[in-house]
């Protein structure tokens, strides 16, 4: 791909490997930037080179610590809008706090909201993401979003598996239209896995399953696999209908707590994921794969820089 003379790619601490991974694709060498910590705790961004007019992406993704890689992408976000940058586009592969997109209960704030002001404020004048939590998410930008999906990635991979008599399994209703497009993709029927979440705790209790997967193997999808608790608790249901082979694709492997061992525990055979967050080749244990998500991103890159359509990306 040719070089972009007025293209600049920054990233910080939260997933360097990503980025690097992005440049390659584009052809294009990252851009030299610093971001550490005083011994006060406070962090310091320096952008090391001139990006005056220039079309500047910023990758950072919302991995562990989350606050802190947060806090990180507002200062560098902040640090190009005072080097006069021509636009600056947060790429943020992973939006955290999206579960906390509405009041589900009283007096709670809704911090998907606000860390899209803040996002704003920072100086950003457009974002790129990969699924989202939730779509009303973009409402709540009022600048320019585009929301990039690994499903279709995903679906292809696990197409080239050729797996027999499959039935797609969504975690939730809320996730029926990820099943959907799932499932369109591998021409397979749906079944959604009814649960229901125990107040504020990491737990989840499965209370039916809704769609016959007797004797199917079934491919349980999901947005992201934070404890591991969900798919695992949905994988236990699928065996309980009399599921036999039972695998997983989610686009961000959070994998909080002892998400790796729970998995490991559990009936799902193998687990698909992306790289939109960090993930040691320990956290993966012996069935997650990991499919990088930089030709993606570099492609949307491309687009957004050169003026051209980003939805096309996902019709071809």
């Amino acid at each position: 791909m040719a070089l972009f003379d007025d293209l600049k790619i920054f990233t910080g601490n939260a997933h360097p490997g990503l980025a690097a991974n992005v440049c390659a694709y584009l052809g294009i060498s990252q851009g030299r930037l610093e971001a550490f910590k005083f011994s006060n705790d406070n962090t310091f961004v320096r952008i090391q080179e001139n990006i005056r007019e220039r079309d500047v992406f910023l990758i950072q993704t919302m991995a562990m610590p989350v606050n802190e890689n947060l806090v990180e992408l507002l200062i560098m976000i902040d640090a190009a809008k005072r080097a006069s940058a021509g636009r600056i586009t947060a790429v943020v592969p992973f939006y955290a706090y999206g579960r906390s997109d509405k009041k589900d209960q009283p007096r709670v704030p809704i911090t998907a909201r606000l860390i899209a002001n803040l996002i704003e404020v920072s100086g950003a004048d457009r974002v790129l993401t990969v699924d989202l939590h939730a779509g009303q998410i973009q409402g709540f930008f009022n600048v320019p979003l585009d929301e990039l999906t690994a499903v279709d990635m995903l679906a292809r991979h696990f197409k080239e598996r050729s797996i027999p008599n499959l039935v797609v399994a969504a975690t939730d209703v809320g996730g029926g239209k990820q099943a959907r497009n799932t499932a369109r993709h591998l021409d397979a029927p749906i079944a959604i896995v009814e649960k229901m979440r125990i107040g504020n705790e990491d737990r989840v209790e499965v209370v039916n399953v809704i769609g016959d997967v007797e004797g199917r193997n079934a491919l349980i999808v999901d947005d992201e696999i934070g404890t591991g608790g969900t798919v695992a608790s949905a994988a236990a249901a699928l065996v309980s209908q009399g599921a036999k082979d039972i695998y997983c694709c989610a686009t961000h492997p959070v994998y909080a707590g002892q998400a790796t061992e729970v998995l490991e525990r559990s009936p799902i055979k193998e687990v698909f994921v992306t790289d939109t967050l960090p993930l040691s080749q320990e956290a993966r244990g012996a069935k997650t794969s990991v499919l990088s998500v930089a030709s993606i991103l570099g492609e949307a890159i491309h687009r957004i820089h050169s003026g051209l359509s980003v939805g096309a990306l996902f019709d071809q």
